[in-house]
C-alpha cells in the first residue's frame, strides 16, 4: 500500500504538466527528475507549486513527482499547481470546496492566438496609407 499514488493531469496555456502525489512522512518535490529549487529558479515560481499544500484541511505530507513539458517556466509552475489541486481532490474529496475558493482547480485556457493571412500579427494589420 505504500507504494499507492494518485495521478492528475494540470494544464495552463501550452503547458502540461502529470503529477503524482504519495502520503510520505516528509514533503519532497521532483520536477522532470530535478528537485523543485533546481527547476523553478525563482520563489514566486516555487510558491505557485507550495500554495495548495497550504489549504485549511491538509495536514498529510506528500512526496510529488511531476513531469512538465510545454509553454514557458510560469506557465509551468501554474500548470504544475493544477496539477497538485486536482490530484489533492482525489485523494480527500473534501478538500475540494477550499480549493476551488481558491482557484487552484480552474484552468486557465488563455494561449496565444495564431497568426492570420495577410495580417502582421494575430490582429495587427499592414499599415494603411491614403496614397
Amino acid at each position: 500500500m505504500a507504494d499507492r499514488y494518485i495521478e492528475a493531469i494540470g494544464r495552463r496555456k501550452t503547458s502540461t504538466a502529470r503529477v503524482r502525489i504519495t502520503p510520505a512522512g516528509k514533503h519532497a518535490v521532483t520536477v522532470n527528475d530535478k528537485s523543485v529549487d533546481e527547476y523553478f529558479p525563482t520563489d514566486v515560481l516555487r510558491r505557485h507549486i507550495a500554495e495548495p499544500f497550504d489549504v485549511e484541511g491538509l495536514d498529510q505530507k506528500f512526496n510529488v513527482s511531476v513531469h512538465v513539458k510545454g509553454g514557458g517556466i510560469s506557465s509551468q509552475s501554474e500548470a504544475v499547481r493544477h496539477g497538485i489541486a486536482r490530484a489533492l481532490t482525489k485523494y480527500e474529496e473534501n478538500l475540494r470546496v477550499p480549493l476551488k475558493g481558491a482557484g487552484y482547480l480552474r484552468r486557465d485556457p488563455r494561449m496565444k492566438e495564431r497568426r492570420k493571412f495577410g495580417l502582421k500579427k494575430a490582429r495587427r494589420a499592414p499599415q494603411w496609407s491614403k496614397r
